[in-house]
């Protein structure tokens, strides 16, 4: 019994090496190191989308909603358009336009028709855009709206509302933008030597519709002031040297048309009267408005077999000599205009030297009176002749 005893240490013993044997082949490198087990990839969890509820019903195809003008306002949303806005690559959730709607059911709608529905709720925009908004507030679409006139642009017309994109991207989308209201100018346009380049080559350099109406504070172009300051507008483009240059164009044209009649005046009425009517030329009476050709088109208002026409809408007495008076846009040089810059060449040199004689010899006459009069000395009750 004793011995029986002793020996119960060697079953733990056998117990732990029986263990060892059937489990380190699995657990055990080669070279005796424990083999780590691969771990299970854990499964992604979803993110959490703010705008889940949203999509689960406006996401529905067909829903609707009748208005009581009878039309039907659709409550689709298109949520993969809306992903790749401007606001969703931000993250904007839909509460953060729609800033009414905490709950469901929706607060009523009270809209008569699509119209009124677009025009009660653009005003959000002013919340995180309050500089353009404000600046609309001046322009002749916020005039027209205020006058009654429901279809002036608001910033969703423009913009879009759930599928905003960038507006400059293409370049070329501003004047598209414009066209949906504007079709009559925009097909004008786009047969001009601007809008040509702009939408068949994608030219960065000629002027879309924002360039020269500007962008959210669009004035009214008929007024007097804006026709003062037109020929400031082309000068932005036309005396830009290093653009001029790229199509062989002159920068004369804004500087010559400045210092001639047509431009002084325009000057002084800017200065002195901005808000009276102009009673001479600007550069679109002559060029064009939306129809600007190329001066060496056929068909542009400045090509000469169509000048003396242009200028009659002025001059309605100009005979067929009375164009040839005018030198262009050019500087007269011997290439340009050869006599008159030969006539004023002459003028040049030769009213410098009839001044510069007439000074010389008065200036010398009157010297020599003087020497004369210090030589002579004067005694008091003699006088001294200035014909001595």
């Amino acid at each position: 019994m004793g011995r029986l005893q002793h020996g119960l240490w060697i079953i733990p013993v056998l117990l732990a090496v029986l263990t060892v044997g059937v489990f380190a082949p699995a657990n055990m490198q080669a070279d005796g190191h424990a083999r780590v087990s691969p771990q299970p990839t854990p499964t992604p969890t979803p993110e959490y989308d703010p705008n889940a509820a949203c999509v689960a019903c406006h996401s529905i195809p067909g829903r609707t909603l009748p208005l009581p003008s009878g039309e039907a306002l659709s409550l689709v949303i298109d949520y993969d358009a809306y992903k790749q806005s401007v606001h969703g690559q931000k993250d904007i959730p839909c509460t953060g336009c729609h800033t009414n709607i905490i709950d469901y059911p929706h607060p009523d709608i009270t809209a008569y028709d699509h119209r009124d529905f677009q025009l009660e709720r653009y005003t959000i925009c002013r919340e995180c855009h309050p500089d353009q908004y404000e600046a609309t507030l001046d322009s002749m679409h916020a005039t027209a709206l205020a006058g009654g006139n429901r279809d002036a642009a608001i910033c969703t017309d423009c913009h879009g509302s759930h599928d905003i994109s960038d507006p400059h991207t293409p370049r070329h989308r501003i004047s598209l933008t414009c066209s949906k209201c504007h079709a009559a100018i925009f097909a004008q346009y786009k047969e001009s030597v601007h809008g040509a380049a702009l939408l068949e080559e994608s030219n960065p350099d000629v002027p879309t519709c924002i360039d020269c109406h500007g962008v959210h504070s669009i004035h009214d172009p008929t007024t007097a002031r804006f026709r003062l300051t037109s020929p400031e507008m082309c000068g932005k483009c036309h005396s830009d040297e290093e653009r001029m240059a790229k199509y062989g164009i002159s920068t004369q044209v804004f500087d010559t048309y400045v210092a001639e009649f047509h431009g002084t005046t325009v000057t002084l009425f800017e200065r002195e009267s901005p808000d009276q009517p102009v009673n001479t030329a600007v550069c679109y009476d002559c060029h064009g408005i939306h129809n600007i050709k190329f001066v060496n088109d056929p068909d542009a208002t400045v090509v000469k077999e169509h000048l003396l026409e242009t200028c009659r809408r002025c001059h309605p007495d100009a005979d067929a000599n009375f164009p040839t008076a005018w030198v262009s846009h050019y500087i007269p040089d011997p290439e340009h205009n050869p006599l008159v810059y030969y006539i004023n060449l002459f003028y040049a040199i030769v009213i410098p030297l009839t001044i510069g004689g007439m000074l010389a010899f008065n200036s010398l006459d009157l010297i020599h009176r003087i020497v004369r009069r210090r030589r002579k000395g004067h005694e008091p009750g003699q006088e001294v002749k200035d014909n001595e």
